[in-house]
This record gives C-alpha cells, sequence and structure tokens, in this order.
C-alpha cells in the first residue's frame, strides 16, 4: 500500500460535509492520480474455491487470479465484495473483519478513503443465522407492496447495522420462461406486478440508508430456451413494453441509486457493452444518477463469453465506455485501462465520469467524511453494536409475508380446511415436507454458502412442514414417507409411500423444488429445466399416490411453477407456495387449518402441459389456442392473478365515471368489495387493460394496477382506480412510446380471467408520443366503509 500519510492530499474541501457534494467530489478528483481513480472503480473479494464450490459463475476459474489485498488496494478501492458473507463466522467476528479491511484502507492509502461494502441480500441479509424471508416470487404472490416495502426496511436495517452500505437486490427480470431456474428470484411474469411491489423493496432498502441495486439490466429472463446466460432474441418492443418496465419505474419513483447490468447478449449486443442501454436510456432518457455496476465478471465476458473484446483491458473499454462505472467483484479488466490511457486509446475523462459518481455515491453514505464518522471504519470491534439479525421482529414479519403468499388453488368440496383437532390419520408424502431447505431460496445465506460448511447446518432455526403440520394438527395420527427424491428418479420408495396413502384417511402430497446453485438443486441460479414436469422422481409419486384413490391435497413448493393436470376429482385441493422461507411452513400449516386465510394470487400461471408452447399470459392472440392453428393448447390450469380464500367477498361491478377521455385524460373506475361470510378474508381487486386495435399486436389482456386489503365480516371497502389511456401506452412502429385514439377496456377482476366488469372507453384526440411522465401503474385508494 502507499507510504504516503494517510489523509495527506493537497486539499482537505473534500472532507468537509458542509460544503456540496459536487464541490467536494471535484476536489478529491482533481487531487488523485489516475491509478487512484482507476482503484475505485474496482472491487475486492477475499473469496478462493474450487469447482463446485462456486457461488457465481465461473467463480473458481476467474477468481483465482487477483492479487493480494495489499497489491490489489494499495491505491484505494470502490468497493469490497462481501466480506460480511463470504465465510461464515459469528456476527461479531466477521464485523471485525469488514472494519479491520476498512481500517487498513483508511490508515494506509493516500486519502484514506473506505470502500462501499456490498453484500447479497434478496432473501434477507447474506450472513450467518440471519432471517430468510419469502423468495421474491412470494412477494409478488402476495401482491403487496406495503408489505414488501417492510421487509426491505427490515433487511435495509440490519445490513445498515453491520457497516454494509449497497445490497445487491433487487431482481427485476420478468419471467418469460418458466424453465429458466432463477424465475424464483423474480416477483412474477407481469412488469406492473413486478416493477410495483419491486420498487417497494427499493424504498424499504434505500429508507433505510443503504443503496439498494436494480438487476438484472435487462433482458435476462428472456434468454433462450430458459437456459442461463443465453442469448435473449426478444424485439425492441417486447424489450420496451415487458422487459425495462420494471426498471424505469424503480428510477423514476423509488430513489434507487444503482443498476447492474445482465450478463445476456440481446440480439448479439452483451449489455455489458451497450452504451445506448447503459448511457442513452437508464441516464440521459430516465435520469438516473446513480452507479452502474457489473454483474460479477461480466467485463471479462466481454473477450471470454461474447467474443467481443480482444482482451481484459480491451473489455474494460468497452464496459467503462458503454457506462459501466465499478467492476465487481474484482478489478480484473479496469485496472490495464491505465495503460489505454497512456496509449491514447481511451480518453481519461471517461474515467473521471466513472469515478465522480462513484465518489458522489460514498459521500452520501459518509465515506468521504473524517473517518470516525462512519462506524464500519473503526478498527475496535467492541466499539461495534452487534445487531441480532434473527430477532423476534425479524421472524414476525418473515412469518407475515409467507403467510400473506401461499396461494390456494383449488378447494373442491371445501376440503379445506382442516379442523386442528382432528383425529384423522394423515399421510403426509413426499420429499419437501421433511427438507428445511426446501423454503429457502437459492440465494439464502444456508443455501447459497452454508453447504460448503455443514458444520453450521443451516445456521438459523427452521421447522419443516412436517414439524409444521404436526404442530398444527397435535391430534391427527400423521405418519410420513418421502417417496421421492428431489434430483433423482429413484421410485424405490414409491411403494411405501402408496401404502402410507392407503392406510390414511388423507393424504397430504408435498412436492416442489430444492433450491441450489449451479445444478446442486432443481430451482436457483444454473438450475435450468427441460420441461415442467416434477423433478426428481416427483411426478411418479404423485401419479402412484393419486391411483390409490383417498382424498389427496397437492402442497406444491416450488421456485417455478411446473404443470398441473390433475383433475378436481383425483386433487380436490390443492395449494402453491413459493420458497416461502423460514417461517414457511406454518404459513402452510397454517392455511390448511384454517388459522391462516390465504390471500395470495398467482404472480404466474400454473400450466395444464409440461412441454413446449406459449404459457405466460401476457401474449397477442395468437398466443391463445385457436381452432385449427395447433394441436399444442396455450390456457392454463391457474390464469395469473388466480387464488381463492375461505369465506365470501364480493366485488360489486366497477362504476367508471366517464365514457369518453382525451388521450392526455383520466378518469375513475371504482367498485366496492364486501365480506359478505363469517370470518375476515382478503381481496385483490385487480384492473386489466385491454387494447383491441392498435398499430401493432398487443397483449389480450394486461395488468395496469392492483390493491389489496382484508376485510372483518360484513364490512366493506370502496376500491378506486385514477385511470388514463397512457396505461394503454406501447412502443409503436417508430419504435416510440405512443397513445392512441380509439376504444380501450378496462376490466376489473378476480384474476387474468375471472373478470367482474368491463369497461369500455373511447379515447378522443390526436394520438401522442409519451415519456417518462407516463402513467405505468394506476393510482388508487382503498376507502373502508364506517360501521
Amino acid at each position: 500500500m502507499s507510504d504516503t500519510a494517510p489523509g495527506a492530499a493537497a486539499s482537505n474541501v473534500w472532507r468537509d460535509p458542509a460544503r456540496p457534494v459536487d464541490e467536494r467530489v471535484a476536489a478529491l478528483l482533481a487531487d488523485f492520480t489516475l491509478e487512484e481513480k482507476i482503484a475505485q472503480l474496482t472491487g475486492y473479494w477475499f473469496d478462493k474455491r474450487g469447482p463446485g464450490e462456486v457461488v457465481a459463475p465461473m467463480q473458481d476459474t476467474l477468481g483465482a487470479g487477483r492479487p493480494p489485498f495489499e497489491v490489489a488496494a494499495r491505491a484505494g478501492l470502490g468497493h469490497v465484495t462481501r466480506v460480511i458473507g463470504t465465510e461464515p463466522a459469528p456476527i461479531p467476528e466477521v464485523m471485525a473483519r469488514l472494519a479491520d479491511v476498512q481500517g487498513a484502507l483508511v490508515a494506509s492509502t493516500r486519502h484514506g478513503i473506505p470502500a462501499i461494502a456490498h453484500e447479497e441480500c434478496l432473501t434477507g441479509v447474506n450472513a450467518l443465522g440471519a432471517t430468510v424471508y419469502p423468495a421474491p416470487l412470494s412477494w409478488g404472490a402476495s401482491f403487496d407492496a406495503a408489505l414488501t416495502e417492510r421487509i426491505g426496511a427490515a433487511i435495509g436495517a440490519d445490513l445498515r447495522a453491520l457497516g454494509v452500505h449497497q445490497g445487491l437486490s433487487p431482481v427485476l427480470d420478468v419471467v418469460r420462461d418458466y424453465r429458466w431456474g432463477r424465475v424464483e428470484e423474480t416477483i412474477g411474469e407481469d412488469p406492473v406486478l413486478v416493477g410495483g411491489v419491486g420498487s417497494a423493496y427499493v424504498r424499504g432498502i434505500e429508507d433505510a440508508g443503504v443503496v439498494a441495486t436494480l438487476k438484472h439490466f435487462v433482458g435476462y429472463s428472456a434468454s433462450l430456451s430458459g437456459r442461463n446466460h443465453a442469448p435473449v432474441a426478444a424485439g425492441p418492443r417486447e424489450v420496451a413494453d415487458v422487459l425495462l418496465v420494471p426498471f424505469e419505474l424503480a428510477v423514476r419513483e423509488a430513489g434507487v441509486r444503482s443498476v447492474m447490468n445482465s450478463y445476456s447478449d440481446i440480439d448479439g449486443v452483451p449489455v455489458a457493452a451497450d452504451h445506448a442501454l447503459l448511457t442513452g436510456l437508464l441516464r440521459d432518457t430516465w435520469g438516473f444518477s446513480g452507479t452502474v455496476v457489473s454483474d460479477y465478471w461480466a467485463v471479462a465476458f466481454l473477450a471470454t463469453a461474447h467474443g467481443v473484446a480482444r482482451d481484459a483491458a480491451d473489455a474494460g473499454r468497452i464496459a467503462l465506455e458503454a457506462g459501466i462505472d465499478v467492476e465487481l467483484p474484482n478489478g480484473m479488466c479496469y485496472p490495464p485501462l491505465a495503460g489505454l490511457v497512456a496509449d491514447g486509446a481511451l480518453d481519461e475523462a471517461v474515467i473521471d465520469r466513472a469515478v465522480a459518481r462513484v465518489l458522489r455515491q460514498k459521500a452520501e453514505l459518509g465515506l468521504l467524511d473524517p473517518p470516525q464518522a462512519d462506524a464500519a471504519t473503526r478498527d475496535a470491534a467492541d466499539a461495534l453494536v452487534v445487531p441480532d439479525l434473527d430477532s423476534p421482529g425479524n421472524r414476525a414479519l418473515a412469518r407475515e409475508a409467507a403467510e400473506a403468499s401461499v396461494v390456494l388453488l383449488r378447494n373442491e368440496g371445501d376440503l379445506l380446511p382442516l379442523p386442528a383437532e382432528t383425529r384423522r390419520r394423515i399421510a403426509v408424502i413426499g420429499p419437501t415436507a421433511d427438507t428445511p431447505r426446501a423454503l429457502l431460496g437459492c440465494y439464502s445465506y444456508p443455501v447459497h454458502v452454508l453447504p460448503r460448511h455443514p458444520q453450521f447446518g443451516l445456521g438459523v432455526d427452521v421447522p419443516s412442514v412436517l414439524e409444521a403440520l404436526r404442530a398444527e394438527f397435535p391430534h391427527a395420527d400423521i405418519r410420513h414417507e418421502r417417496g421421492a427424491d428431489f434430483l433423482h428418479a429413484d421410485e424405490s420408495a414409491i411403494p411405501a409411500a402408496v401404502a402410507a396413502a392407503r392406510d390414511a384417511d388423507l393424504v397430504i402430497l408435498t412436492v416442489g423444488d430444492l433450491p441450489g446453485m449451479f445444478g446442486r438443486g432443481t430451482s436457483g441460479e444454473g438450475c435450468d429445466a427441460t420441461d415442467l414436469t416434477l423433478p426428481g422422481g416427483q411426478a411418479a409419486l404423485v401419479a402412484a399416490v393419486l391411483a390409490v384413490g383417498t382424498p389427496v391435497v397437492l402442497v406444491t413448493n416450488s421456485g417455478r411453477p411446473y404443470a398441473f393436470d390433475y383433475s378436481a376429482a383425483s386433487v380436490p385441493a390443492a395449494v402453491q407456495a413459493f420458497i416461502p422461507g423460514e417461517e414457511g411452513a406454518a404459513a402452510i400449516a397454517g392455511v390448511l387449518s384454517g388459522r391462516v386465510n390465504p390471500g395470495g394470487r398467482l404472480p404466474v400461471q400454473i400450466p395444464r402441459i409440461a412441454g413446449g408452447g406459449q404459457h405466460v399470459y401476457l401474449g397477442a392472440p395468437l398466443t391463445r389456442t385457436i381452432d385449427r392453428i395447433s394441436n399444442l393448447p396455450t390456457e392454463p390450469t391457474f390464469p395469473f392473478g388466480h387464488g381463492l380464500s375461505y369465506g365470501s367477498v364480493d366485488i360489486a361491478p366497477g362504476v367508471l365515471d366517464a365514457q369518453t377521455i382525451a388521450t392526455d385524460g383520466t378518469a375513475s373506475l371504482s367498485t366496492v368489495v364486501r365480506n359478505t361470510g363469517t370470518t375476515a378474508a382478503p381481496v385483490v381487486v385487480q384492473l386489466y387493460v385491454s387494447d383491441p386495435v392498435a398499430e401493432i399486436a398487443r397483449p389480450v389482456r394486461r395488468l395496469v394496477g392492483f390493491a389489496k386489503t382484508t376485510l372483518a365480516p360484513s364490512a366493506a371497502a370502496t376500491v378506486t382506480f385514477t385511470v388514463s389511456p397512457e396505461l394503454a401506452a406501447y412502443t409503436g412502429i417508430d419504435l416510440q412510446r405512443r397513445v392512441d385514439a380509439g376504444t380501450l377496456v378496462f376490466s376489473l377482476g378476480r384474476s387474468s380471467e375471472d373478470l367482474v366488469s368491463e369497461h369500455a372507453v373511447e379515447v378522443v384526440g390526436d394520438p401522442r408520443h409519451v415519456g417518462t411522465e407516463q402513467m405505468i401503474v394506476a393510482p388508487v385508494s382503498v376507502v373502508l366503509a364506517e360501521a
């Protein structure tokens, strides 16, 4: 590291928090050497793993050549990568580890500036013993943005207490192919749902003082055949009107301060090299002013995977000029940029632009202030207050989120709820019942890191579904048989499961996914599927158990939807959970007993067939089954937005206060929801729009607003949406977003197919183009009626 005394820069203007941020940044930038500038654009990861242990693509090879910390950090660092979460240890120890790293940067570099410490936080803080919240697909199933914002705030508060400045979440990719392994990390298949719920998470993280990071910008989820990192063949309208929408919402309305690029190429252009996306759209059009960080080794992939760069230095130049400010997790391609500047192949002003963004963010985080002002730079471990990362409050929030996300798909003959005092003989069959890990997402710490450290177990208390069922139904005679494996199609355990089903009064059949990484599970990063058949031996298990004839409640806990073609006679009741976290087992059991009234709605459809076909709901008319065109059906078994609850809630036909709306006007669409049952019940009112005649083929129906509330018996509420023709705006033939005159149909419903009322409105006036002022999500109010 530098031999110069710490803080010996020519000017201390940049240290003064009373001065304007831009003045501080300019003063510091002017004092930096070129080496010091580039250092602010790189990260450092204290990690070394072998094959089979990786938690990031190519980690074992691309991470092997990094220099020692003392060499890499001699001129400073922009980021330090996952110091808290990489190697499991008690929280005081990892906090001391981070404090030591920051202390070294302060004490041994010329300016004494700490790094931005970032961590993964998709389902909670990525640290030993931290709460594991439901996976993001469960957030989507909750249809509850306010609840998701509270999750973000709780995670943000814990990150900040650890001395972490940036969280690498949320994932705003819109699901386009259910076979993709990372479906569980997404919020769903509709851009308005993803954008609305995802923006709420961003607000929670950012309000806690932590930088949220949108990923993966953009197109990652549209990879060909649902294969991780595969090219993306999406056209410009699919990119603009589906894939980009959640990112635009979060940039415009949630105050996000960082964006991470997608690994993918779109029509041959890697996003990491795409100036039009990373600068032209993100910054020049949307006005984003934060930092763009690379996904791990995405800059190097320009040379090694995409073949658009000659070597590391060329990859670094391409990425920096495109708009990637910080290379993560290590500096591999940005350190050689000094040679390109010396040779005249790179303008130093491009480096200055990125450095200024990083320094501006450090100023906002207090990292340019005198060292003692930031807790992460204290070098005495006992000076740090150690947070409880799995506090009772956290667990209560995790349980609330899990309960809000469980979806009741079917309940023929009111088989559910089961009385808690039942004395029935219940056969609990299936591998998810006694596998607590199945409840935890692939980016949770127990799944992401701890498999290579078995001495820690899961690191947090995670009751299994079997344990929760025995607690929920203490008088029942419960017998369990696994019957099948997640990863292997071994049918040797099926006979015992069949015998248990035959001897039971009721079967609770528990199937689904085992989250993991890069093939070490059935759902998660690098765990893509060839089709939508239940993995391992589970499909054979289900068929064998259903053949017995004992009444079955099918409980699927999965990171993606699987084909469901079971009749109501064979499966009278079915429940779907989407990796509901450490408190998920109690939530599932509570739904079965009625202690929890299910309020989850499907953020993805449940398909009828396992292979081929267009499964997502957001499609033009030709994505629907049309007689004499194809022999492959496209209708799902359960549509987007579907979900049942116990009791009865009536949604009245809506009232639209105008029959015509100007292309730049608005109207109000209201409905009254009333609980006509005897128990408190949740209700989700969904607003859709259809554009029957447009310049291009438009979706048959798409979500543009939603509202969730819970009503006491006999209670009522008025739900009012503000609607505008802008909600139906689309990218036209000229590739500009436009609003047309003509007929629009707004629909209120319980799902995309279960509509309560449809309201045609005539849009009048001249067609017009819209920009960042466009209404993308319908504003909504919910007013409870006075008792």
